[in-house]
């Protein structure tokens, strides 16, 4: 079995949480302008939001305050996100956030308390034995990290809870009025977009091709195979695009003829889907009405993919890739995403 191949589709993605680099086309000088009224104007935000008490505005909080350098004590990602995961309303997506309060210098990542909650709180969900399989494969603790691998087959659901961090932040990104100094085309609501759209993207994830080279080193090793067939079934209907990639890749790989050829047309309208959907996410610094469409979208919940999809009806845009469209190389799209990341 070939290793999974979804470069091209990871390059594509990069470019959403491209936008807030990306979208700017000012001089120099007043990039640097706008970008230093934006991070003011995101502390204020964090310093309003670190009022609340409930879990998701103090999620937002956390969120926002994640990149900041130099916050405060009581406004930092530690101290909101600890909030957070006390808050009486706190679930599962909280928690998940709470993997990147950790020292990265160390070997204290992901948060192991977290994912020990994580553990227990969301035990049918398989983002959470990929994780851990992710550790157990780093402390080449193999037998731990097949015990994950069969765990995260006989989950019912793949949930990062990317689409729960895009919602905590829509909700709370206007509990403010932008300043006109960090707005662009789009007013106040692109500036929102942004915040939402970049934020959201520093989101803990499975390094899913550990799972990849796992199932490539199944071998003969029948229950392996067939637990990655069964993964891949379940990844199929994940919760983001790059998880049913890597569903639909063992599908195409593990399955039967009817189920591999469903894999690849499958696969094929997810690049189409995730490509045009990124194209969107750029464009709204320049379009207020997408960028409303995006923040909508967001406030009404859901994972990430079903909120990707709702983007591409509310503008028209068909969830089947056309018969003459090819998908990017991975080459091709190497190249176009680190021109989106050049200075």
């Amino acid at each position: 079995m070939r290793g999974w191949r979804c470069l091209a589709l990871a390059c594509v993605l990069s470019l959403a949480a491209a936008s807030a680099v990306a979208g700017d086309t000012s001089p120099p000088d007043a990039g640097q302008a706008r970008a230093h009224a934006l991070q003011s104007f995101q502390r204020d935000l964090v310093s309003v939001l670190a009022l609340r008490a409930e879990a998701q505005p103090l999620l937002g909080a956390a969120l926002l305050a994640r990149p900041l350098p130099r916050q405060g004590k009581g406004a930092s990602f530690h101290a909101l996100i600890d909030r957070a995961v006390a808050a009486s309303d706190a679930g599962p997506a909280v928690q998940w956030a709470r993997l990147a309060d950790c020292d990265t210098r160390g070997d204290a990542c992901p948060n192991p308390t977290a994912l020990r909650k994580l553990t227990e709180q969301a035990p049918d969900n398989a983002a959470v034995w990929l994780l851990k399989l992710d550790i157990d494969t780093r402390d080449v603790k193999s037998k731990a990290a097949r015990a994950d691998l069969a765990k995260a087959a006989a989950s019912k659901l793949y949930d990062d809870y990317t689409g729960s961090s895009l919602t905590a932040l829509a909700s709370v990104v206007g509990t403010l009025p932008p300043p006109p100094a960090t707005q662009g085309a789009a007013g106040p609501a692109g500036v929102q977009a942004l915040l939402v759209l970049a934020n959201a993207r520093l989101q803990p994830r499975p390094v899913l091709p550990v799972a990849a080279q796992m199932c490539d080193g199944a071998g003969d090793d029948a229950a392996r195979k067939a637990d990655c067939l069964r993964l891949g079934k379940l990844l199929e209907w994940g919760s983001s695009p790059l998880s049913r990639s890597l569903g639909l890749h063992l599908c195409e790989v593990l399955g039967d003829p009817a189920e591999q050829a469903a894999a690849r047309q499958q696969r094929r309208d997810l690049t189409w889907q995730v490509q045009n959907y990124s194209q969107l996410a750029l464009r709204a610094q320049d379009d207020p009405a997408l960028a409303q469409l995006l923040l909508a979208t967001a406030r009404q919940g859901g994972t990430e993919m079903a909120q990707i999809t709702a983007v591409l009806r509310g503008r028209g845009i068909s969830l089947t890739a056309p018969g003459s469209w090819q998908p990017p190389s991975a080459d091709a799209a190497q190249d176009t995403s680190a021109s989106a990341h050049s200075p």
